[in-house]
C-alpha cells in the first residue's frame, strides 16, 4: 500500500514507546499521524521484555511518569477492546542492609506524592506476602499494591489500535531509508512504499535509533547491551498457592523475579555488561535472541535460590537473552534533538512497560503544545553534548549495567568516562584537595578535602564524610572570603545591532539600558513556564554577556536558535573559551581592591554593575553579583589565563583569610538566603510568580515570549496555585537531611513538595525550599515531613532567616 504524501507527524518505530507516542499524539488532536515500523510491531526489545510495571522511583517526576503509565492500562483496554494482559499482583521490596532499608523508607514516603498506599513490612510480613521466601538476612520490606505485569505483545497493540481509532495510520514492514530536512523545516521521510512530507519526525526506533539518527546526520549517544532472564518449569510450592506472587525486588541479592504461569521469571544484571553491535544494529534483526549465557548469571542464580529455596529444584523452561538499548546515564532520551528543527527522539527506554505511557504523553504535549506538562530536563537529549562520544557511551553504559542494583545515594558521582573535559586549573585544584563532580562533561569542585583527609565522597542517605568540611567552607565565606570556581556556569556573548531587541523578546525583565549595568532576567516558554534564569550584563551598546545554568547549555542553545533572526544578532558560547571565579564574603571587596588596585567601594562599584578590570596580566569582566548572600563578585577571563588569575587570587587572598569552596557550600548558603535555582525551583512546571521571580517580570516593556500566559498575574486578586516557601526543619537523631522530592505534609494531607534542601551551617539548622499549595502556605510550625524513618516538624517562614533584606549584598 502506497504511503500518504503528507503527515503532521511521522513516528519511526513500532515498539511500546513509539506506539505510545503515536496514540498520545492522536489523543491530543493530531489525526494525520503515521507510525512506520520496519518489521512487525514489538520487534527489537519490546517483544521479549519481562513487562513488569513499577511505579516507585527515586526521581519525583519519574514517579509521576510511571504512575500515569501503570494506572492507564485498564483505561486503555476499555477504550480499545485490546487486552493488555494485566496481572495486578503488587510489588515486594526487600532490604538486607541498613542502607537499602533507608532507600525503601524514602520510596515509601514519596509514594504519598501520588496518593499511593504502600506498606512497610517486617520480615515475617514479607513472608506472608510471598510464602516461598527465605527471610534470613531480611531486615524489612515494603509492599506496593499497584504494581503489575502485562502482556508485552498486548500493550503495544492496544496503543496502536487506539491511535488508529483516533485517525492515525500504521504501516508495518515499511523501513525508513532516508530523512531529509527541507528548507522550510519539514522532513522528507523516504520509505519503500513512497515518500511522506512530515511537519515533525519522531525517532522511536529503539535498537535502531542510532541508525535512524544517522539518516539525519545525528550522532545519538546510545548503545545496545545484552540482558537475559530465565523462566523456570512449574514449582509445586507455587502451584499450591491460591494467589499470584508479587513482583520481587531483591536488589541486595541482585535479582528480580515474578510469577510466570506456575513458575518464576528470574532476571539479573550481572557484574559485567556485554555490549553488542557497537558500530551499528543489524537491519535484519527482529524477533531473534542471542545464545544463552547463564554462566554469567551463576552468582545471581545462587543468590536467588538462597532467597527462594524452592527454585533450586526447578528446571529451566527457557532463557531469554536479548538486546536492550542504554543511554550513558541509564535514563531515556526524550525530547527535541539539539541543532536540528522538528526532530524528536524517544529512545533508551529500558523500563518501557513502566514508563511508555507517561513518556508518550509528555512528548506528545511537547510536540503539539510546545512544552510538556512536567519538567523532564533529566530526560532531555540536550543533557548530553558532543563530549558524549562512543568511548564515553561505552564506559558509562558498562558501569551502569554492572551496578544496576547499586543504591544511588544523594550526591553520587559515577566515575566511568571521567575526567572527560577539564579546565586549566583542574590539576592545581586536585592537588589542593578538590573532590570533583561532572556537569555536561566538565569537572568542577564539589568540596576541598583538608590535608590528612582522603579527597573522596563517602555518601549515604545520612550526613556524609564531607558534612563538616562543607560547614567550614560556609563559615569561612561568611566570616572572611570564599573562592568558588564558577566555570560550570553557562556563558554566552550576544552581539549585533538587533541584539538588544532579540534579548528583550526572550526574557521577562528589561535588558540593561546602560553599559556596565546588570539585570536578573528569567526566560519563559509560551506556556509561561520558567526555562531559564540569566544574569545579563551590557558590555557595550551592541554586546551583552549572559550567565546561566551550565548544565542547560544545549537546552538553551536550542531555544536561542528557535528565535534567532536571519541577521543582526550573533551569539557565541564562552563555555570552552572562558572560565570564571567568584569571591564573596566580608573581605571580598578588600581582596578585589588588592587584586586590581582600583576603587571598588560601594559608591564606585555598586551592586548589579560590571567592569573590565586587570587581575594580574589578565583583562577580566568583573560583575558585582553573588549567589551566597554575601557581598561578592564574579570574575570571567579567557581560559588561557585562568591559571594565572587563580594563582594571583590565591596569593593575594592569604592575608584576607581566603578559602576555596565547592558547589555544595554554595548550595547551603543559597538556601539559607532563600535563593531558588534552575532545575530545582525554576522549572517549566512553574511560572515566575509561583517560584519567586515575579518581580523580574516587566509587563510594561512590551512583548516577550510567554507574556500572554502570565498576563493574568497582573490581576491583584489572582492567587496562584503554588507558592515558593522557605522552611526550616527540626533536627533528629537519624543524622539525615532532606534531599528534595519529599512530600510536605499538614496533618494527613500532602500540601507541597520539597524542591531543595541542605543543612544551613550559619543558621545551625536544616533549611529547605518547597512549592506549597498557596491556600495551605501559612507561617507556622504545623507542618511535617518524613526523613527516612523519622517524622520531623517543619516551620514555614514569611521570609528567609539569613539577611532577609539583602543588606549584605548591597553594603
Amino acid at each position: 500500500m502506497a504511503i500518504q504524501e503528507r503527515a503532521q507527524a511521522v513516528v519511526i518505530g513500532g515498539g511500546i514507546v513509539g506506539c505510545s507516542i503515536f496514540y498520545h499524539l492522536t489523543k491530543l488532536g493530531w489525526k494525520d499521524v503515521l507510525l512506520l515500523e520496519r518489521s512487525e510491531l514489538t520487534s527489537g526489545s519490546t517483544w521479549h521484555a519481562a513487562a513488569a510495571n513499577l511505579i516507585l522511583h527515586d526521581v519525583a517526576n519519574m514517579l509521576k511518569i510511571q504512575h500515569y503509565t501503570v494506572m492507564q492500562y485498564e483505561a486503555l483496554e476499555a477504550e480499545t477492546g485490546q487486552s493488555c494482559g494485566i496481572h495486578p499482583c503488587g510489588g515486594l521490596y526487600l532490604a538486607n542492609t541498613p542502607e537499602r532499608w533507608d532507600q525503601i523508607q524514602i520510596l515509601h514516603s514519596r509514594a504519598r506524592l501520588m496518593g499511593l498506599e504502600s506498606e512497610l513490612l517486617t520480615p515475617e510480613q514479607c513472608k506472608e506476602k510471598m510464602p516461598v521466601l527465605n527471610i534470613d538476612k531480611v531486615i524489612g520490606g515494603m509492599f506496593e499494591p499497584k504494581e503489575s505485569h502485562v502482556d508485552p505483545n498486548g500493550v503495544p497493540h492496544a496503543y496502536a489500535k487506539g491511535g488508529k481509532m483516533n485517525g492515525g495510520k500504521v504501516h508495518r514492514f515499511c523501513p525508513v531509508t532516508e530523512t531529509n530536512q527541507l528548507p522550510d523545516g519539514r522532513w522528507e521521510v523516504v520509505t519503500d512504499e513512497g515518500t511522506v512530507i512530515a511537519d515533525v519526525v519522531v525517532n522511536a526506533a529503539g535498537l535502531w535509533a542510532r541508525e535512524v539518527g544517522k539518516l539525519a546526520g545525528l550522532d545519538i549517544p546510545l548503545m545496545p547491551m545484552e540482558h537475559q532472564y530465565m523462566v523456570t518449569e512449574s514449582i509445586p510450592a507455587i502451584e499450591a498457592l491460591d494467589f499470584e506472587l508479587p513482583i520481587l525486588h531483591d536488589s541486595d541479592m541482585e535479582f528480580y523475579t515474578r510469577q510466570e504461569g506456575q513458575g518464576l521469571l528470574f532476571g539479573a544484571y550481572e557484574k559485567e555488561g556485554h555490549h553488542v553491535w557497537v558500530d551499528g544494529t543489524p537491519l535484519d534483526f527482529g524477533h531473534e535472541l542471542f545464545p544463552d549465557a547463564l554462566d554469567r548469571m551463576e552468582e545471581n542464580i545462587m543468590q536467588g535460590m538462597e532467597r527462594i529455596p524452592c527454585m533450586a529444584d526447578a528446571g529451566v523452561r527457557r532463557v531469554v537473552n536479548g538486546p536492550m538499548i542504554w543511554s550513558p546515564d541509564a535514563l531515556p532520551l526524550i525530547g527535541p534533538m539539539p541543532d536540528v528543527e522538528n526532530y524528536y527522539i524517544a529512545s533508551g527506554v529500558m523500563a518501557g512497560f513502566s514508563q511508555s505511557g507517561g513518556l508518550g504523553k509528555l512528548l506528545a504535549e511537547w510536540i503539539v503544545e510546545g512544552a510538556p506538562s512536567l519538567d523532564i530536563f533529566f530526560l532531555d537529549p540536550a543533557r548530553f553534548g558532543r563530549f558524549a562520544n562512543q568511548n564515553y557511551v561505552l564506559a558509562r553504559t558498562e558501569e551502569n549495567y554492572s551496578t544496576r542494583f547499586r543504591i544511588i545515594f544523594p550526591n553520587d558521582e559515577r566515575p566511568a568516562g571521567r575526567p572527560n573535559r577539564t579546565r586549566p586549573v583542574y590539576d592545581r585544584q586536585k592537588a589542593r584537595g578538590a573532590v570533583f563532580g561532572a556537569l555536561l562533561g566538565w569537572e568542577y569542585p564539589l568540596w576541598f578535602a583538608p590535608k590528612g583527609m582522603e579527597p573522596k565522597d563517602q555518601n549515604s542517605f545520612r550526613r556524609a564524610n564531607w558534612f563538616d568540611v562543607v560547614g567550614d567552607e560556609c563559615r569561612a565565606t561568611r566570616e572572611t572570603v570564599g573562592l568558588l570556581d564558577t566555570s560550570i556556569y553557562g556563558r554566552y556573548i550576544i552581539e549585533g545591532p538587533k541584539a538588544e531587541a532579540w534579548l528583550d523578546r526572550l526574557v521577562t525583565n528589561k535588558v540593561p539600558s546602560k553599559t556596565g549595568r546588570v539585570a536578573l532576567c528569567p526566560m519563559l516558554n509560551e506556556k509561561g513556564g520558567v526555562i531559564g534564569d540569566f544574569t545579563v550584563t551590557r558590555l557595550t551598546a551592541e554586546r551583552f554577556l549572559l550567565i546561566g545554568a551550565g548544565v542547560a547549555e544545549y537546552f538553551h542553545k536550542r531555544w536561542f536558535d528557535r528565535f534567532l533572526p536571519a541577521d543582526g544578532v550573533r551569539y557565541e558560547s564562552w563555555s570552552d573559551s572562558h572560565a570564571g571565579f567568584s569571591i564573596s564574603g566580608p573581605n571580598a571587596r578588600a581582596l578585589l581592591r588588592d587584586l586590581t588596585g582600583e576603587d571598588v567601594s560601594h559608591e564606585a562599584f555598586p551592586f548589579l554593575t560590571s567592569r573590565e578590570m586587570n587581575i594580574g596580566q589578565a583583562r577580566c569582566i568583573v560583575m558585582r553579583v553573588s549567589f551566597t548572600g554575601e557581598a561578592g563578585y564574579e570574575v570571567y577571563m579567557p581560559a588561557s589565563q585562568q591559571v594565572a588569575v587563580y594563582e594571583t587570587i590565591l596569593k593575594a587572598g592569604e592575608k584576607h583569610g581566603l578559602r576555596e569552596i565547592g558547589i555544595r557550600a554554595l548550595n547551603s548558603m543559597r538556601l539559607e538566603k532563600g535563593y531558588g535555582g534552575w532545575g530545582r525551583e525554576f522549572i517549566l512546571e512553574y511560572n515566575p510568580f509561583d517560584c519567586g521571580l515575579g518581580r523580574f517580570v516587566k509587563f510594561d516593556k512590551g512583548d516577550f515570549v510567554g507574556r500572554e500566559a502570565v498576563l493574568k498575574f497582573r490581576d491583584p486578586d489572582y492567587v496562584p496555585d503554588y507558592k515558593l516557601c522557605f522552611l526550616t526543619v527540626e533536627d533528629g537523631p537519624n543524622n539525615a537531611d532532606p534531599i528534595g522530592g519529599e512530600p510536605l505534609m499538614k496533618g494527613d494531607e500532602c500540601i507541597g513538595v520539597i524542591s531543595s534542601a541542605a543543612y544551613g551551617y550559619t543558621l545551625g539548622k536544616t533549611v529547605a525550599l518547597a512549592m506549597v499549595k498557596t491556600d495551605k502556605a501559612m507561617p507556622g510550625s504545623d507542618y511535617w515531613m518524613k526523613i527516612i524513618d523519622e517524622e520531623r516538624q517543619v516551620t514555614l517562614h514569611e521570609e528567609p532567616l539569613f539577611d532577609p533584606k539583602g543588606l549584605k549584598l548591597r553594603q
